[in-house]
């Protein structure tokens, strides 16, 4: 059943100006829709395009009319877009923030809850970055905690439950955040006390550029953010770190996970370092105590799934490296959420590094790998329920919605396959369709019935890169 255009584009002018995307791929289960409308069934078109040369390499966050994507700028600056979702707007971009307020890349996906959008940035090259809490309506900072140290960045999306803010840091291992208790230079303070400190400061700065101009408006400078005092939020815990473990530091890269009072947090090994503890860990969501923890073969660069009482992990031996893919070995591991007992595993014959979507009403386990697959399991016990072959490698993972699942290869070929036997329903060249050529790093997202994806061009400075919508005709 298709979609009709206009009930669809009347949908969106309901949609709310914000919705929740409180974690990696919208929810525990990972699997990117931020509703029940079914995605592209039989005849996907690509509805718009948002053309850069800014490099999309995380997966996009669709939130009510908005649809915020972070970006590689120019040499490597961090970016964040607020892009208006609705086909028929005259200008894509709502707003866009970039250096100087976001000092390093940024390849985290955000979080979106309420009126806030809270995204990490810095790179595995990269050392003590910022988690960012920024206005979702206008970009404007409204918080940023420094977190220093060599070999930490925040790459994986926060993770908001329980008015709390979970990240993952590298080697800072496992934050959590109040982001409602701030501190500004030196005194502690509620949102509402760092607005009114944060206004009258702003005041000020533009008081003193409206003399300056009258003095010399060929030398008078704006105000800009980065001129005001940087509120930062109350560190309620942290585990995992360097500080605190030495030799035994985790990694975590990939996003956290929250079930309840269970905080999973995904730790890898890095060989080129020699440090780093490769296992799933359990901890309390309160207080940050260890619960359980559960040792991996491989490096667990997809993060943690949470299936009702199951966490499922998907593994890899290589990190989103093209030149590393031959020979890569992956699998998926499930685990109980209450112990961290291992109820099965699955051995690939490629690596996973992104997110396993949980299909919980059908009772699968849905993963893409590097050998060209898009991978069924059966929840309850890893057997394989079908596989469907692609002609090139998949670092995204796949997006659910209604009776399909949507994944792009790193070619940019969009591919919807169907839950029940994966057999293809169709498949579209993103690049042909946009004549703008380019890999797809990130997972797929589906919200009201279309669906997200960015591109990138790592290897060629300058080409242009793309965010596309893609819908029924």
């Amino acid at each position: 059943m298709t979609f009709p255009r206009a009930l669809l584009a009347l949908a969106l002018l309901s949609l709310p100006v914000h919705a929740d995307w409180p974690t990696s791929r919208g929810n525990p289960e990972r699997t990117g829709a931020a509703d029940s409308t079914p995605g592209p069934v039989k005849t996907p078109k690509v509805l718009w395009t948002y053309e850069s040369t800014d490099n999309f390499i995380a997966s996009p966050s669709p939130a009510g009319k908005l649809v915020y994507v972070s970006a590689l700028g120019a040499l490597q600056a961090g970016v964040v877009h607020a892009l208006h979702a609705d086909g028929a707007t005259p200008n894509r971009v709502a707003w866009s923030k970039t250096q100087p307020v976001i000092k390093l890349p940024t390849v985290s996906s955000p979080a979106v809850v309420g009126s806030r959008l809270y995204v990490g940035e810095g790179m595995h090259q990269n050392e003590s970055p910022n988690l960012y809490c920024l206005d979702a309506d206008t970009g404007k900072l409204v918080w940023a905690l420094p977190v220093p140290g060599p070999l930490i960045h925040l790459e994986g999306t926060p993770t908001l439950a329980g008015g709390k803010v979970y990240v993952g840091g590298g080697n800072a291992g496992v934050l959590c955040v109040d982001p409602d208790k701030l501190s500004l230079e030196g005194k502690d303070m509620d949102a509402a006390g760092v607005a009114a400190a944060l206004a009258a400061k702003w005041k000020e700065l533009q008081a003193r550029y409206e003399a300056d101009k009258k003095k010399d408006p060929d030398f008078a400078i704006p105000p800009s953010d980065d001129q005001l005092p940087k509120p930062a939020p109350i560190l309620v815990w942290q585990r995992g770190s360097h500080a605190q473990l030495k030799d035994k530091v985790w990694h975590v890269d990939s996003a956290i996970a929250v079930a309840g009072s269970n905080v999973l947090a995904a730790s890898a090994y890095l060989d080129d370092e020699k440090m780093g503890d490769r296992a799933l860990h359990c901890l309390d969501a309160a207080t940050g105590a260890p619960k359980w923890r559960a040792d991996l073969k491989h490096n667990p660069w997809a993060g943690p799934t949470v299936a009702g009482d199951v966490v499922l992990v998907g593994c890899s031996s290589i990190r989103f490296d093209p030149k590393l893919i031959p020979g890569a070995q992956g699998e998926v591991v499930a685990v109980n959420l209450t112990d961290g007992k291992q109820k099965w595993r699955k051995t690939l014959t490629g690596g996973t590094v992104s997110p396993v979507a949980a299909v919980t009403s059908k009772s699968l386990a849905i993963a893409t790998t590097t050998d060209k697959k898009i991978v069924a399991l059966n929840l309850a016990d890893g057997a394989d329920k079908w596989t469907y072959a692609a002609k090139a490698p998949f670092f995204g993972g796949a997006a659910i919605s209604g009776d399909l699942a949507y994944a792009a290869d790193l070619n940019g070929v969009l591919h919807a396959v169907n839950l029940n036997d994966g057999k293809l329903a169709w498949k579209l060249d993103l690049g042909a369709a946009t004549k703008a050529p380019g890999n797809v790093y990130g997972s797929p997202v589906v919200m009201n019935g279309r669906i997200y994806v960015g591109t990138c061009n790592l290897e060629s400075a300058g080409a242009k890169s793309v965010v596309v919508c893609v819908g029924e005709k």
